[in-house]
């Protein structure tokens, strides 16, 4: 491992660490990231700023519950198996901004992720990948009991 991905993985584990128990919130790490795509207020609009159309591939997977009880915490993951994955942007298609969280992954990393997200209503979550600079994107929908945008 050398020294650039062994200080990429602390500092991604350390900072998701922090946005995971409520420390940082997620508009701070948004402001950690590249902010493309972040303030825009449609689904189409948010992948069109990731760089266009991507395609459906069941080489991703998206992690998240069927039924999520609080729309404040809805634990979400994502899982590619596409070959030189170098991002993961998870999308809320009923939020009011969509998107809603994106990682780097660092070469020779598994490109598995999890956070917690806020969603507003029950809606569709799909996960965005880019690989070898092309787009790729699975979806799963989870049904919101109680809301947390604004809910």
């Amino acid at each position: 491992m050398n020294n650039s991905r062994r200080v990429a993985l602390k500092t991604t584990g350390a900072f998701a660490t922090l946005v995971s128990l409520g420390i940082v919130t997620q508009s701070q790490a948004h402001a950690a990231m590249d902010r493309a795509g972040f303030d825009i207020k449609t689904m189409a609009d948010a992948v069109k700023a990731l760089g266009g159309t991507a395609a459906n591939s069941d080489q991703v997977t998206v992690v998240a519950p069927d039924i999520a009880e609080n729309g404040a915490v809805v634990p979400v993951g994502a899982t590619s198996k596409i070959p030189n994955t170098t991002e993961i942007y998870l999308i809320v298609e009923k939020n009011p901004t969509p998107m809603a969280a994106g990682f780097k992954i660092p070469a020779g990393t598994a490109a598995d992720v999890q956070t917690r997200l806020k969603m507003g209503q029950s809606s569709n979550v799909f996960a965005v990948v880019r690989a070898d600079g092309k787009l790729f994107s699975a979806s799963k929908e989870t049904k919101v009991t109680l809301g947390g945008c604004g809910g």
